[in-house]
């Protein structure tokens, strides 16, 4: 799982748009059948509280889909791909007029103690999902330090089951949605909102916080969203 494509959807001025769980649906069955897909993550929003960072209004939907190749993840956003049928009228009808974006990414996966999860004794996991808009002064050193320092403070949350550090990457794809170009974004996932909350209330969160003290300089600040995470497979 080597590479990501990324798409969220978030209301804006104002509306209140959620999404149909028949859309939900509709939107996996579509995915399930994707050439090359090896998994996808399909996020919701959900409620936590963290010491240091106020809510944010999050995304309405989100969708994490992984490939083993660029070159599958660029077949399936091809003018004729698979996952040109998500952009069908009517798929995702509940949420139309939402603001759409999109981003391919390269994974950087790193170890935790025990990545196990039990979906069928404590539900869907919950993701805590960041985005790095960038830029940062120095790309290269940015980069270099972040994935050498904040990941191993990471590991130490308190029943963490998976960490990724993403990076931006030049792609060919061709659904109708906004492209971005966010320099990162991480994702840790624990087995539900409340792990995730324990973990935002932990020393942990607070080690976490030292550590982004000494983070090389970089503009655009970030943003943390916690989601349901409901996983796909082919």
């Amino acid at each position: 799982m080597r590479f990501a494509y990324f798409a969220f959807f978030e209301n804006t001025d104002g509306s209140q748009l959620a999404v149909s769980e028949a859309d939900v649906e509709t939107v996996a069955e579509i995915v399930r059948l994707t050439p090359g897909l090896t998994s996808a993550n399909f996020y919701t929003p959900e409620t936590t509280d963290d010491m240091f960072n106020a809510k944010e209004l999050p995304p309405v939907f989100g969708m994490q889909l992984y490939f083993n190749e660029l070159t599958e993840l660029e077949d399936a956003m091809a003018p004729a791909g698979h996952l040109q049928q998500l952009a069908a009228s009517g798929v995702l009808s509940s949420i139309r007029g939402a603001r759409a974006t999109q981003q391919a990414m390269y994974v950087r996966p790193f170890p935790v103690g025990d990545g196990k999860l039990d979906v069928e004794k404590n539900g869907n996991p919950c993701s805590y999902v960041v985005h790095y808009t960038g830029p940062a002064e120095d790309l290269n050193v940015w980069m270099h330090h972040y994935v050498s320092h904040h990941p191993q403070v990471m590991r130490t949350f308190p029943g963490i089951r998976q960490i990724e550090v993403l990076s931006r990457i030049d792609w060919c794809g061709f659904l109708p949605w906004e492209r971005i170009n966010h320099m990162q974004r991480n994702r840790v996932m624990f087995d539900s909102p409340a792990a995730l909350q324990m973990a935002l209330q932990s020393p942990a969160r607070i080690a976490m916080r030292e550590d982004f003290k000494t983070f090389p300089p970089f503009e655009g600040g970030n943003s943390h969203y916690p989601m349901e995470t409901r996983i796909i497979r082919p």
